[in-house]
């Protein structure tokens, strides 16, 4: 997985700026799990159950640039 990872980012054009081994290590199958810790606008807790971490911490971890606010507690509660 890692492998296909790379060739596609190398393939996009991704990072041209680094050395392609330095693109290499940016980009790795764990990209695409913080990926989809990042991207998910769900509770965090459902996102810590996926993705098997023992605690939320780890998942916050892989939350990389998160909002935690995106989602109007309020509106979500119909107030």
């Amino acid at each position: 997985m890692a492998r296909l990872v790379q060739r596609t980012a190398l393939a996009a054009g991704l990072r041209t700026d680094l050395p392609e081994a330095e693109r290499r290590a940016l980009f790795a199958g764990h990209s695409l799990r913080a990926g989809l810790a990042s991207s998910a606008e769900v509770d965090e807790r459902h996102v810590q159950k996926q993705l098997g971490h023992a605690s939320a911490e780890m998942t916050r971890r892989y939350q990389q640039n998160r909002d935690r606010f995106r989602i109007n507690l309020t509106k979500a509660a119909g107030l």
